[in-house]
């Protein structure tokens, strides 16, 4: 579906598409279309920003350029993917980041637990591809959101064929950008008559995916039989997982839009009050370093000194993006939209 266009850049209309929506059949029409809307605006911001710094150099991979016509094709598909991102075969360290740096936007929105994920992608005219993005709900854990954002890239990048469970095909396809299958096979073994839970929370760890996750991905590579897989579940129930499990991850944070826009405005490409819009927020909330800060930081070991920064760069993306109180709920049902 195509979202209206409520801003121009260089009198160039930009056309929004989404290319999937992930949501509970209890999400409002108005909370469906503010989700909607605010999807836009961020592509465009995001795309006007890259034009004042002059970096819009369109997408490294290009929208469905990947065909299924079965869901096992999507694994093939991640493993390209990852080939030409030059991720070899060790886990993504953080999503969000790789994301990034292949420039696919990575968009949070406030939104209710019956919002799951938009992927999205911004054209201009004739069908000029400008920008990509994956849009997800704060709050929710890390091992969730690694795979919420992998899940929605696939359906950016995947063309399935008629007949084709798509949504299938996406968690196939972020699935496997995540744990690809020579690194699972290797560590756990091509067959397992059983597999422990303690051994799945490491390699929960190891991997970013939550334990549910993790077995059906198990069970796609026929590293366990379907049999084993539902007395898996039937476990993790029993033990009150399937709706929280131990060992939460940590959310990871987008930060290319403060980066860039901070850059924008102190290069001069921006106003600053053009960046606030961007932000919504104010850019004054921390003051820079004194001259006798400033020293006193030069005075450090290089160790001691890019601890120093970490922390306070730790601090501050706490001060502008403060984790909100969440309970995960896995396993529920989706509807297409």
């Amino acid at each position: 579906m195509e979202i209206g266009v409520t801003r121009l850049i260089e009198a160039d209309p930009i056309e929004v598409q989404i290319c999937a929506y992930r949501k509970k059949a209890r999400l409002g029409k108005k909370e469906m279309a503010r989700i909607e809307n605010f999807t836009a605006i961020s592509l465009q911001d995001r795309i006007r920003l890259e034009d004042a710094l002059g970096t819009v150099e369109g997408s490294v991979l290009a929208a469905g350029g990947f065909t299924v016509k079965e869901v096992a094709d999507a694994e093939q598909a991640a493993e390209k993917v990852r080939t030409n991102w030059a991720l070899g075969e060790d886990p993504i360290a953080c999503v969000i980041d790789t994301l990034e740096e292949n420039r696919i936007h990575v968009v949070e929105v406030e939104a209710s637990d019956a919002f799951d994920g938009i992927s999205a992608v911004a054209r201009g005219r004739r069908n000029r591809m400008l920008a990509a993005a994956v849009v997800i709900r704060k709050g929710v854990p890390g091992e969730r959101q690694r795979l919420d954002l992998t899940h929605e890239l696939g359906h950016i990048l995947l063309d399935v064929a008629d007949g084709v469970d798509e949504e299938k095909a996406a968690f196939r396809f972020g699935a496997a950008m995540l744990a690809p299958a020579s690194a699972v096979l290797r560590e756990v073994g091509t067959r397992r008559r059983y597999v422990d839970l303690q051994e799945l929370l490491l390699l929960k760890r190891r991997y970013g995916m939550s334990v549910q996750a993790l077995l059906y991905r198990l069970r796609d590579l026929d590293i366990i039989t379907a049999a084993q897989y539902k007395k898996a579940c039937i476990d993790i129930n029993r033990l009150g997982w399937r709706r929280e499990e131990p060992m939460k991850l940590p959310a990871e944070r987008p930060t290319w839009l403060r980066q860039n826009v901070l850059r924008a405005v102190s290069e001069g490409a921006m106003s600053t009050r053009e960046g606030e819009q961007i932000l919504g927020e104010s850019m004054d909330k921390k003051p820079s370093l004194s001259l006798i800060e400033r020293r006193a930081l030069m005075q450090m070991s290089v160790a001691e000194r890019r601890r120093h920064l970490k922390d306070q760069a730790d601090r501050i993306t706490a001060e502008y993006e403060p984790d909100p109180d969440w309970q995960a709920v896995e396993g529920e049902d989706f509807v297409e939209y």
